[in-house]
């Protein structure tokens, strides 16, 4: 049984640091994320190879999730920490208390964002939203300055839609547990990075098939083998997050998509050079891991680039998880390979006779390697 284990039922909430991709990412707790099973994802984690589990989510487990209406019609998910059934002792009222507190409808989501959490400040971004006034410059007075990526709300809208009309409400849905690679951070900056050349799982049919292709060969990932999925990077000048999403990612020539990553380690006021030497040494050590996985292709997966955006001041030192050095402190930045629902490799339980592999994922290893010289080409102030 999950970590949900012997407590009432879990309302998931959307979370607010996801910068790509188009599942729905959920916050179960403040270290635990959860999104919609996938076979083949459930089958990677369980035969995790030893040597990639620092770069990867820690893998925490399965809880089932129903949707819930209210008398308003507004729609929750909630987890039920026994599996199997939802967890009608509980009477569902945990989650009602909270749902007051923190108010979320498919419908009006971005009307409800603001309303719900008035601490908090939307953002100013380039993203091509057609939503009401969501993304309207907040009036920057607010006690809190600290914004958030909508992306992760327009996927969290889809897919309680999706769900809605497909489904009723009792009906259980399975979702993977993992690890909140950011929680740690106070101002996450994050770089979601699609790797590789091919971004097609085995099993896209050959429609699918063709529009990977095309995006492919329309962006980056043909010429580096790496584009960007999506960014957020917080300006200390202003107290926003700077937000580029998929659509921005795919349209980079190799060196718009230099200039981007030059943009995530620029804070408003500098270039974290302080950076740069922590996350090359991070991006070898796992290229050094990727080399030695035989059979495995990562199709479609993602990358992250995790560092705080807050430079560490006297005011949050004492509950930083990490000592006060100046210098290279590499535990200040994460990388962190993600979404692994079209991963195959031999002896795949989800997929018994995947398409035979040999030898590492060169398309995926092609990626990182102009992603070292890249940045060590920001290093050398090129």
């Amino acid at each position: 049984l999950g970590p949900a284990e012997g407590r009432a039922a879990v309302l998931l909430q959307p979370f607010v640091h996801q910068v790509g991709g188009h599942t729905s990412m959920l916050t179960y707790d403040e270290h635990t994320i959860c999104k919609p099973l996938v076979s083949q994802e459930l089958s990677f984690y369980e035969s995790l190879p030893l040597a990639m589990r620092q770069f990867t989510p820690q893998y925490k487990g399965i809880v089932s999730v129903h949707l819930k209406k209210d008398s308003l019609g507004n729609l929750t998910l909630i987890a039920s920490p026994s599996l199997g059934q939802p967890d009608s002792s509980a009477g569902g009222d945990p989650a009602v208390t909270l749902w007051h507190k923190c108010k979320w409808s498919h419908t009006q989501v971005t009307k409800t964002f603001k309303d719900s959490c008035p601490g908090k400040m939307l953002l100013r971004t380039d993203l091509q939203y057609h939503t009401d006034s969501l993304l309207e410059d907040a009036n920057g007075n607010q006690p809190e300055r600290k914004s958030y990526n909508p992306w992760g709300l327009h996927c969290h809208r889809q897919h309680l839609n999706r769900i809605s009309s497909k489904h009723n409400e009792n009906k259980l849905h399975q979702f993977l547990l993992l690890e909140n690679v950011v929680s740690k951070y106070s101002y996450p900056c994050i770089l979601d990075l699609k790797m590789g050349t091919r971004q097609h799982g085995d099993d896209a049919s050959e429609e699918k098939k063709a529009r990977h292709i095309k995006k492919c060969e329309q962006s980056t990932s043909a010429s580096l083998g790496v584009r960007i999925c999506g960014m957020q990077v917080y300006q200390a000048d202003t107290g926003y997050f700077l937000c580029k999403d998929k659509y921005y990612g795919r349209k980079l020539s190799p060196e718009g998509f230099q200039q981007t990553l030059r943009q995530f380690l620029c804070n408003g006021n500098q270039l974290r050079t302080d950076l740069l030497e922590p996350i090359i040494l991070r991006l070898r050590a796992l290229l050094a891991v990727i080399r030695k996985q035989s059979s495995y292709r990562f199709y479609s997966s993602s990358l992250l680039i995790i560092y705080d955006g807050q430079e560490h001041k006297e005011s949050a030192d004492h509950h930083l998880p990490f000592p006060k050095t100046q210098g290279t402190n590499p535990s200040r930045v994460d990388v962190r390979m993600i979404d692994f629902a079209h991963t195959t490799f031999k002896g795949s339980k989800s997929n018994p006779n995947p398409t035979p592999y040999d030898g590492p994922d060169h398309g995926y290893i092609f990626g990182l390697e102009n992603l070292i010289k890249i940045l060590q080409s920001l290093s050398e102030g090129k």
